[in-house]
This record gives structure tokens, C-alpha cells and sequence, in this order.
């Protein structure tokens, strides 16, 4: 058996399973950013044996953990390389820490590394390669996975999808920024937000005066009722998102791409379906219909499974639990 962690910016999950995409039992807490990195130490030393009771499984057969981080790691040296959401990570030495606190073999990767792990694997992937999996949430990021295996770059990390140069007209005029500056959630409502701020007519302006409280998904909702604000602002984030995807394949043609995270539960309709036809019509022809666009499969578990298999690929023969 083998655990998988997950720490992200405002989550925590450990799940305990063998490695075979079924999760035998799973614990899903909330990260208290103001604790910082000894506040999630203590929450995952407390996590662990309740997890054990919980699943019913002694502590001894137990093999190993892995774990998922949300921030760049160092695959080699096994630290932290930085968080963009909590103080106090740069340069640590994760896995060290975790296996001296737990007693456990413990194997670090990055988080949307090992959702593409556990998508390929078990997932909307299984079977193919190359596969690529994005995420698009408060950010944006990949994962390349090829022949089931993550693809590290020089070991620091890549496909680092959101940080792709852009370049589009808005607003009549042109604009050049990252990927996720045009896409992400936060980028969404942040746009929907200034532009209701200044007096965009919709349905949205009900959120006046502050626009605050305005989500990306209820710009979905507003632009599902044919709300034309609504549906220029999804337009102006997709249209980045295929423009991106269409760089991703002239220079990796993957065999399928999984988008996952927050902003992709917006739907077949608002989504997916526009997404596949910008880049019908902007990909390099000679790929044309090579790769398939397609959402995960796994839901909020998907981290935790990777990490599982990760720590499985790590620690134990192949052919073993």
C-alpha cells in the first residue's frame, strides 16, 4: 500500500491505495496559509494515522508516499524550488521532511505532474502517448507525460503551459502577455470585473457596485443564458487557451490533451467545444485532427493518485502492491 499527499495553496489530501487507480480511503482538509509550512507539517503528522484507521490498514504495510506539490520542484534534489501561495517553501527540502516526520520512503513531483500521471494511467489518457495534461485554475500548468512517464525536462520541471507567450487583439487592441494572464480564473473574473467597473452592459451588473463577489463561473452562467458581455469574455480567454494549444502541438503533437481544474467544469458547450474548433482552424494543417482535446477524468482525487503511483514507481518492484 502507499499513500499519496497532496498540498496545494488552499488543499489538502492524503489517500491511501496500491497503486491501481482506486483510492481505498481519502483525507481532504484546508490549508491555513498563516501557519505556513509547520502548520501543514503538523496537519499531515495528524492526517496519516487517521487515515490508516480510517481504511482499517496497519501501519506496517505501508511502503512508501508521495507526494504532489503545487509549485515547481526540484525532481532531483527532491526540495521545493518555490510556492507562489504560501511563505516559507523556497528551496525546502520536502521530502526529507516528511519522510524523517513519518518514518515512510517519501518521493516529491509536482502536482500537475502527477495529475498527467494519473490521468495517462488510469484516466482520460490511458493507453496513449504522448499525453498532455492542463490544468486551468487560479493558474495555468502542465504536465507531459510520455510512454507513462513524466517528463522532467533538466529536472526542474516543464511544460510549464500558462507562462506560453500570447498574443491577441482585445478590446481593439493588441496585446502580448502569458497565458495565464488571459485564461486562468482569476484572469477571467479580474477582466469581467474591470470591464463591468466600467459600465459593460450584461446581466452581471447586478453585481454592482464592487463586482467582488464576481466568479468565473457566473460568467459561465451569464454567457449560458446568451448573455453577450459574458460570452466576449469566455471568448477572450479561449481563443488564448487555443492559441497556446496550437504552439503545445507544433512542437509536441501529443496524442491527446486533458484539461482539468476549475475553469474546465464551465463545460462541453462553453468550453470544449469552441476550444477544439480555434484550433481546427489555427493549428499547423500537416497535425490537423492528430490530437484530441478532452477533459480529465479523475476529479479531485487526481493529484493524490499520482503521487500513489509515483511512490509505487519509486519504492517498490514492479510487479508488488
Amino acid at each position: 500500500m502507499f499513500i499519496g499527499i497532496e498540498i496545494g495553496g488552499t488543499k489538502l489530501q492524503l489517500g491511501i491505495g496500491r497503486a491501481d487507480g482506486v483510492l481505498t480511503s481519502l483525507w481532504r482538509g484546508n490549508v491555513d496559509v498563516a501557519a505556513g509550512p509547520e502548520g501543514i507539517r503538523a496537519q499531515i503528522q495528524h492526517a496519516v494515522p487517521e487515515l490508516l484507521a480510517k481504511s482499517n490498514i496497519p501501519r506496517e504495510q505501508v511502503r512508501a508516499v508521495g507526494i504532489g506539490f503545487g509549485g515547481p520542484v526540484d525532481s532531483v534534489a527532491q526540495r521545493i524550488i518555490r510556492s507562489h501561495q504560501i511563505p516559507g517553501w523556497d528551496d525546502f527540502p520536502l521530502a526529507q521532511w516528511v519522510s524523517e516526520m513519518l518514518n515512510f520512503p517519501v518521493v516529491l513531483g509536482n502536482d500537475a505532474d502527477l495529475a498527467g500521471l494519473a490521468e495517462a494511467l488510469y484516466g482520460a489518457g490511458h493507453g496513449l502517448s504522448p499525453v498532455l495534461y492542463i490544468t486551468i485554475g487560479s493558474v495555468i500548468v502542465g504536465g507531459l507525460i510520455v510512454d507513462g512517464q513524466i517528463y522532467t525536462g533538466a529536472g526542474k520541471g516543464a511544460t510549464e503551459v500558462g507562462h506560453l507567450l500570447i498574443t491577441q487583439k482585445s478590446d481593439g487592441l493588441w496585446q502580448q502577455d502569458i497565458l495565464e494572464h488571459f485564461a486562468s480564473g482569476w484572469a477571467i473574473q479580474k477582466y469581467a470585473r474591470e470591464k463591468l467597473a466600467a459600465g459593460a452592459p450584461s446581466s452581471l451588473q447586478s453585481f454592482s457596485p464592487n463586482f467582488k463577489n464576481l466568479t468565473t463561473q457566473d460568467v459561465a452562467t451569464a454567457a449560458q443564458s446568451n448573455d453577450p458581455f459574458a460570452q466576449s469574455v469566455l471568448h477572450r480567454a479561449i481563443s488564448a487557451l487555443a492559441q497556446a494549444i496550437c504552439q503545445v502541438i507544433v512542437l509536441l503533437c501529443p496524442k491527446r490533451i486533458i484539461i482539468g481544474g476549475g475553469v474546465s467544469l464551465i463545460g462541453e458547450k462553453l468550453l470544449f467545444q469552441p476550444l477544439r474548433q480555434m484550433v481546427d482552424n489555427q493549428v499547423f494543417k500537416p497535425f490537423k485532427d492528430l490530437t484530441e482535446i478532452v477533459p480529465a477524468q479523475l476529479g479531485e482525487e487526481m493529484v493524490v493518485h499520482g503521487a500513489i503511483a509515483l511512490a509505487a514507481r519509486h519504492h517498490a518492484p514492479p510487479d508488488r502492491d
